[in-house]
Formats: C-alpha cells, structure tokens, sequence
C-alpha cells in the first residue's frame, strides 16, 4: 500500500520505517482509506482512532469495459470521451475520478470543457455535482456508435441538413451558387 509498510505477522502491521516505538492497536479499530493522491499517511486520532491514507495503484473501475469509439477519441481526445461515455447516467466529479484512474483536477478540467460545449449539463444534488450527457452529447455519443438516434426526427433532420450543407457546397463549386 505504501513504501515501508509491511505485515509483520501475528497481528503486527509495520506503517513506516521510522525509528519508533510500536503502537498498540489491539483494542482499537484501523481503518485503511484508499486516496487519490501520490502519497499517503498514518492518521492517529489517540486513543480510538486509527488510519492508513494510502494511494490507489489502479483504477476502481472494470477494464473490461468498451473503450469510446476511436473517432470520438480524435475528435475530443481520450479523457474527454472516456467521461462523455461514462455520463450514460448522471455521476459526480468524483464517481468520474474512481472510474476512470485521472486526477480529480483532470477531470474537473475536461468536464468544464464539455460544459462549455454544451455536450454535458450539471446539477445540485443534496451536496454533490452531478454531471449528465446533453441532448446533444447524447447525439455525438450514438453517432459514433453508429446507431440511430433515440428520437428519429431530430436524426432526420441532422442528416437532411448536411446533404443540405453539402449541395449548396456542390452549387458552389460547379459555380451555381
């Protein structure tokens, strides 16, 4: 869990390397308390409280999870469509960090960028932040899973303003526009 913490058997537990006299936990409970930073440490709240803050190593979430499509990762980078993706439902900023291994300020970061985008919304929940997916992060999201949109119209109408978009561009270059 962490460097110099090692369990010593018969229900010794080493923390660090110090050169310190042992602790007697037998009577009190240790909590350990996986954390999102670099580094952890002994919390020791005498004589009833004791905990070990310790880095997680991995990500909390499946790996056997789909990646985001390939062309959602290059139109709005990795991290950006990993949490698009993940924002099926609504999830706070710090369900995202559990879920996908970045930090708390990387994806802080990434979701104010999709706010402005308009691709993901926000709202209060008691305490927390949730972040969900917009119509139209909902939108890029089945475009690229090459799937039909949820409401049809708003697909059809998607669709019939690009071929739109591109007869007028074909006008123009023939020179009729």
């Amino acid at each position: 869990m962490r460097p110099g913490m090692r369990w010593l058997g018969d229900g010794r537990l080493r923390v660090n390397t110090y050169d310190r006299p042992a602790e007697d936990l037998a009577d009190a409970p240790l909590l350990l308390i996986p954390g999102s930073t670099r580094r952890g440490w002994l919390s020791l709240a005498r004589p009833h409280r004791y905990a070990v803050v310790y880095p997680c190593s991995a990500v909390l979430a499946d790996p056997s999870l789909d990646p985001p499509p390939h062309a959602l990762s290059r139109l709005l980078g990795p991290v950006r469509a990993t949490i698009l993706t993940l924002l099926e439902s609504p999830k706070s900023p710090t369900q995202l960090v559990a879920l996908t291994g970045y930090g708390f300020g990387s994806v802080g970061g990434h979701l104010n960028v999709l706010l402005q985008a308009q691709l993901v919304g926000r709202r209060r929940s008691g305490r927390s932040v949730l972040y969900f997916r917009t119509p139209g992060g909902d939108l890029l999201i089945e475009l690229q899973s090459g799937t039909e949109p949820a409401d049809p119209g708003h697909g059809q109408y998607n669709r019939a303003r690009f071929a739109d978009r591109r007869n007028l561009r074909a006008g123009q270059r023939d020179g009729l526009g």
